[in-house]
């Protein structure tokens, strides 16, 4: 066991146009004084990050990183869910993610992919130039419109779905062994990886590719009505990101898990600020560091009520109590009595 490490936050979220989020210096120093020792990097927020310096020199990551370090925080993770979800998009949704690409691939959905394919190297390269082991990511989605099985799927539809998304990636795993970074995909519903069956539809498409992992936030498996503790025992092994986000999920009789298109505030199931929401965060810490978890608590702000800013200073004080730091010995060491293999005998009536 080790402890958890501890509160980060996604910047996702707050990156943007107004100080303090608009500049890599300024949203740093506002993390720490929100009480975080770390920060995970959206890849896309170029007011933050330069992607492309990043993957080409390790003196713009060594002062990228001294810029946080000057602020009190360090850097956890880049993360490229907005190019992830570009690598593999069904066509029903070209305009609706069009505006997470360059300007210059708009409109041509070759284009698009080849691009966000580049940018997500690009960031698995920025990662090992920056001492990181771990990349956050998007898988994108070719056969989500096809979720509910109406009218009936033709056979063969889903596996096809499933071969080229795993023929698209492949190339990227495999440049993420040679960087020595894991993808961490998150199960999120919208993507082809949405649950525990779907990624391991993915995984043996990849020949269980070491470095296709996942990213593991339970708030989206609260909003599916799965079991999100039974899922750290299933899938530790593979977990090597973790976001902290609540949610509640909350039906009626006039609504459930698909809330009737209703919107965030007015659904059955709703993201919240962590401790607001129905995840037995205490359980999840519990069986994170049971099972060995290395990696970072992030909190991820999502919040259908709260103010980010009041979520995100609330959020490290709460990953703050929820880590556990690992004991070194036994409770009950004061009452060992000593043995070796022959008492170990005799106590068994074997000697």
């Amino acid at each position: 066991m080790q402890t958890i490490k501890g509160p980060a936050l996604f910047l996702g979220q707050f990156a943007g146009d107004v100080p303090p989020f608009n500049s890599w210096d300024a949203i740093t120093r506002w993390a720490a004084d929100q009480g975080y020792v770390g920060v995970q990097v959206p890849a896309w927020a170029g007011q933050l990050i330069d992607l492309g310096k990043a993957a080409a020199s390790k003196t713009y990551c060594d002062e990228f990183k001294g810029v946080a370090a000057a602020n009190g925080v360090e850097v956890t993770e880049l993360a490229t869910h907005l190019q992830g979800q570009l690598v593999a998009v069904h066509p029903a949704y070209d305009e609706a993610f069009d505006g997470f690409a360059a300007p210059d691939v708009r409109g041509n959905p070759k284009a698009r992919q080849a691009w966000a394919v580049e940018q997500v190297k690009a960031a698995l390269t920025a990662s090992r130039n920056m001492g990181l082991s771990a990349m956050a990511t998007f898988s994108g989605s070719l056969a989500w419109p096809y979720a509910y099985p109406w009218p009936q799927r033709p056979a063969g539809l889903v596996e096809a779905a499933f071969d080229e998304l795993a023929r698209r990636w492949a190339p990227i795993l495999d440049h993420a062994e040679e960087m020595g970074v894991d993808v961490c995909y998150e199960i999120h519903p919208g993507e082809d990886l949405f649950d525990g069956t779907t990624y391991e539809m993915f995984l043996d498409r990849v020949g269980g590719h070491a470095r296709a992992n996942m990213l593991y936030d339970p708030s989206h498996y609260v909003l599916q009505c799965l079991d999100y503790l039974d899922n750290i025992d299933i899938y530790h092994e593979r977990i090597r990101m973790f976001h902290v986000k609540d949610a509640e999920f909350n039906p009626t009789g006039r609504q459930g898990v698909y809330s009737g298109y209703a919107g965030w505030v007015n659904r059955a199931g709703r993201f919240r600020s962590p401790g607001d929401g129905q995840v037995d965060f205490g359980a999840v810490f519990s069986k994170l560091t049971a099972h060995g978890f290395k990696g970072w608590a992030v909190v991820e702000w999502e919040c259908a009520l709260k103010h980010p800013e009041d979520g995100a200073r609330e959020g490290s004080d709460f990953v703050r109590q929820h880590i556990i730091r690992v004991t070194e010995k036994a409770f009950d060491d004061f009452a060992a009595g000593g043995a070796d293999e022959a008492a170990n005998r005799r106590m068994l009536g074997l000697s």
